[in-house]
């Protein structure tokens, strides 16, 4: 199980990028006071997980009502993935995870950026629910692996954001660059082996 928990974990982190987003972070709170940032990093991280936590338990019913098969969600998961690993590899912010500039515009008029874009489409974005579901089974143990691993990088995210302004100070703008595209190289052979489970899956034959 613990094999299985390190492999989740470290696929989330990749997925959620959390280094990546931290200057995405500062520039949605600038102005802000301490005590805010702090306000809407918490807040963020607990509606995070709270929609992570559903899809994770209502994934099946998901899968059911619409007529999906976990493996073409994970076909459909992993090229997503892909294209935010494309971006993690040059560099480069994904429009998967990130917040538009009109989202961004709307969040700093209204004070509030803690449910949107912070905790989506940036924490609990789509390639974050798209790892969630294509993982959830009717295995207690792989749920719980899930579950492990996901609570534990949404309290890194937690702790990146909270501390965000010192880290980046210390890592500098390279720094954080070169952990993108070392993350973004982990998620695209991820991505991969999720489509490949996915074709398997569809076609037994091959």
């Amino acid at each position: 199980m613990f094999t299985l928990i390190l492999k989740l974990t470290i696929s989330f982190f990749a997925v959620m990028n959390p280094l990546g987003n931290m200057p995405i972070f500062i520039s949605l709170t600038n102005g802000y006071s301490l005590e805010e940032k702090h306000h809407n990093a918490r807040k963020a991280a607990i509606i995070s997980f709270i929609i992570l936590t559903v899809f994770l338990l209502l994934g099946n019913f998901i899968f059911s009502m619409f007529g999906i098969t976990i493996h073409a969600f994970r076909i459909a998961g992993g090229i997503l993935i892909f294209g935010i690993a494309y971006n993690l590899l040059h560099a480069k912010t994904s429009n998967a995870q990130s917040p538009h500039q009109t989202e961004q515009r709307e969040a700093e008029a209204k004070n509030d950026i803690s449910i949107t874009p912070l905790a989506l489409p940036i924490m609990a974005g789509p390639g974050t629910i798209a790892t969630v579901m294509s993982q959830t089974s009717h295995s207690l143990k792989q749920m719980a692996s899930v579950f492990i691993s996901y609570t534990l990088i949404l309290a890194v995210t937690f702790f990146l954001f909270y501390y965000s302004s010192s880290i980046i100070k210390k890592l500098g703008q390279n720094g954080v660059n070169v952990i993108s595209r070392l993350m973004g190289l982990i998620l695209a052979v991820m991505a991969i082996q999720m489509i490949a489970e996915g074709i398997k899956g569809l076609f037994p034959s091959l």
